[in-house]
């Protein structure tokens, strides 16, 4: 009788492993939702992004590869104390090289005197950085972002006409303007869109409108406005040049030709007239 009742409790026992067994396994199989993967601590943790039933991970670390981000190039300005590199080739707030040093040679030098270290050229070997003093360094940042908003931009339209960017300011040097005219013209030879952007100069009183008919007078021949001169917003005004249809051309050739027959004619009369009164 002991023996049927253990044989008995024995059975039961081995059906309520099976079952408890199969409803785990079947739930943890039939479970999308969630993916399940072994850290190297053996700690069951989900993992929705994992396609697989079980893996390893490395400790402390996703389990996607990092992709780099692409290096930004740093602003120009001091580095301070926070040099990477051992060796350096350092120039003085001169502009003299004072050759190869060790970095804190270069920053001993930039204690005594007082001045700060400017990263010029990373992409060398050494890299090189420059002494320099605020003042330069605040001069040099003035430079260059008059530098880049002065340089030409490009826009492409969906029509294919390229669009090109000029800005200055209103107090620009008569060489500068006669420079940047020329670039002008050579874009409208190309039959591309010029936009002009000119900021009025602090405390200046020049005529924007009257320049911007001052530059479209030098490719007359060939341009017009595609938008005439207009106030931006304050202090800065735009246009945007366009070359000459084959008709405007025709057209304008014929005024030209026009206006030149009527000065030569009042040069005629005039002359005449000069001779009945002598």
């Amino acid at each position: 009788m002991t023996a049927l009742c253990t044989i008995k409790h024995l059975c039961q026992a081995t059906r309520n492993e099976n079952r408890y067994a199969k409803r785990f396994f079947g739930t943890l199989l039939t479970q999308t939702a969630q993916k399940w993967l072994f850290s190297p601590f053996w700690t069951v943790v989900p993992d929705p992004r994992k396609s697989a039933l079980f893996g390893l991970t490395q400790a402390f670390c996703t389990n996607e590869k990092s992709h780099a981000q692409p290096k930004r190039k740093a602003a120009f300005g001091s580095v301070g104390r926070r040099i990477p590199y051992r060796i350096l080739h350092v120039i003085n707030q001169d502009g003299e090289s004072l050759g190869n040093m060790h970095r804190a040679e270069a920053l001993r030098l930039m204690d005594e005197n007082g001045l700060k270290l400017v990263l010029l050229r990373e992409n060398v070997e050494p890299p090189v950085y420059r002494l320099m003093t605020g003042q330069q360094i605040h001069e040099e940042q003035l430079k260059r972002a008059e530098k880049k908003k002065a340089s030409p931009k490009q826009v492409l339209f969906q029509t294919g006409v390229v669009q090109k960017e000029l800005s200055f300011s209103s107090s620009i040097a008569k060489n500068d303007l006669e420079t940047k005219t020329k670039q002008i013209a050579v874009w409208i030879e190309k039959k591309h869109h010029v936009k002009i952007t000119i900021r009025q100069a602090k405390g200046g009183s020049t005529d924007m409108f009257m320049l911007f008919d001052q530059i479209l007078e030098t490719v007359s021949e060939k341009a017009t406005y595609l938008s005439k001169p207009k106030v931006a917003r304050e202090g800065v005004s735009t246009c945007v040049l366009r070359h000459m249809s084959d008709k405007e051309l025709k057209e304008h050739q014929k005024m030209e030709i026009k206006k030149n027959n009527t000065v030569k004619k009042d040069e005629n009369e005039d002359l005449k007239s000069n001779e009945l009164h002598q």
